[in-house]
């Protein structure tokens, strides 16, 4: 048991040393006031990753390091419906940390949060993976998007944790601490290849470009013999679709069951959310749906989200 407990005190400090340099303390000025979060350094030349929360209706800041340095930071670009933000810092950050892959991870790995909770700079908290593929609401003005595969921890998070960094036992940052979800409960927006897509495109284009298809549907059973002819066990009832929209235009009626669009299929609203990123802006998206017993394809043309046809 000793041995046990020193190997895991062991990873606990190993990836605190080489996390604490990497995370900041942030204060944050803009029209709403002062507040306060924490963020991760990514990047040699200053630029930091934190929770579009931490810096909403803010312009820049102060990030304090754990050896002592301050520098002042402006915001690159926010998105709110994935609650990621990019800053640039004046300098450099002493120290960089290393992007991970959540899709990698497992129920019960361990997990060291690494922030700055309730103004206690440089604060480190371990625990394990409690919970993957859960859904985070979040909403811009009156866009509301589900962040997808959320990961739930059971290391201490408090007010001040948002933006800071959740890490795996090599160090590598897996995930943005975003929000307290109840006693002992932690959620962390997930670094995997859809998120990485989004920090590129906050990072060279200051926001994040998504398709608009006007289509709201729930997950459904299909029956026996299409789920083994198509591999899948549920499709998306279409539940609503908004007139003149992209979807409506195409031919999709309330009741329909979409089974797939771009060959990718559709088991969940979250895969589709996924695929409503800036490349199927103006482009043909096939979609194969399933009505009234017999498979029919439509296409359609996904807008931008905030305009209409």
């Amino acid at each position: 048991m000793t041995e046990a407990m020193d190997a895991y005190s062991r990873i606990v400090t190993t990836v605190a040393d080489r996390l604490l340099p990497s995370v900041a303390a942030l204060s944050v000025r803009g029209r709403r006031g002062t507040g306060a979060g924490s963020a991760v350094a990514f990047t040699a030349d200053g630029f930091l990753l934190t929770s579009a929360h931490v810096v909403a209706g803010a312009d820049h800041g102060t990030a304090a390091f754990a050896d002592g340095t301050s520098t002042r930071f402006t915001v690159v670009g926010a998105d709110p419906l994935s609650d990621l933000a990019v800053l640039r810092a004046d300098g450099s950050s002493p120290a960089t940390a290393e992007l991970g892959d959540a899709d990698e991870l497992r129920i019960g790995q361990l997990v060291i949060a690494v922030g700055n909770p309730m103004g206690l700079a440089g604060s480190v908290t371990a625990g394990v993976v409690s919970g993957l593929g859960r859904s985070l609401p979040a909403r811009d003005g009156r866009h509301v998007r589900l962040i997808d595969d959320v990961i739930q921890t059971d290391a201490a998070l408090n007010p001040g944790n948002s933006g800071g960094a959740l890490a795996d036992s090599h160090g590598r940052v897996v995930g943005v601490n975003t929000a307290v979800a109840g006693y002992g409960l932690g959620l962390a927006v997930p670094v995997n290849a859809t998120t990485r897509r989004i920090i590129g495109e906050l990072l060279t284009e200051g926001s994040v470009r998504r398709a608009y298809l006007g289509v709201a549907g729930m997950p459904v059973p299909l029956p026996p013999p299409l789920a083994e002819r198509f591999g899948q066990r549920e499709g998306l009832r279409v539940v609503e679709v908004v007139p003149d929209s992209p979807a409506g235009l195409a031919g999709i009626y309330l009741g329909d069951v979409l089974l797939s669009a771009a060959g990718e299929k559709l088991t969940s609203m979250q895969v589709m959310q996924r695929l409503m990123l800036g490349p199927a802006i103006g482009s043909r998206l096939q979609i194969t749906l399933l009505r009234k017993g017999a498979l029919v394809d439509v296409v359609t043309v996904p807008t931008r989200l905030g305009t209409r046809p």
